[in-house]
């Protein structure tokens, strides 16, 4: 289902969409299209942040298994 909205947008912001467009020069697809791409992007950060901030919080630990496994390997 779509809803019916309206937005204001910058001359230069409708020029370079309408020169991308092209033959198409459906303008709400172009918009819907970019906004899912953002979003998808906006979620992708979020989801690498909350990675990022897990590694961090287990990095000693897994620094110190590191270190037991070269340790382990220069024995032999």
């Amino acid at each position: 289902m779509k809803t019916k909205t309206s937005i204001t947008l910058s001359e230069d912001v409708i020029k370079a969409m309408d020169k991308l467009t092209g033959q198409r020069k459906n303008r709400s697809e172009f918009i819907e299209l970019a906004v899912r791409t953002y979003i998808a992007q906006l979620i992708r950060q979020q989801r690498n942040a909350r990675d990022l901030e897990l590694i961090n919080q287990r990095a000693e630990r897994l620094n110190e298994e590191a270190r037991d496994v070269l340790t382990y390997q220069v024995r032999w």
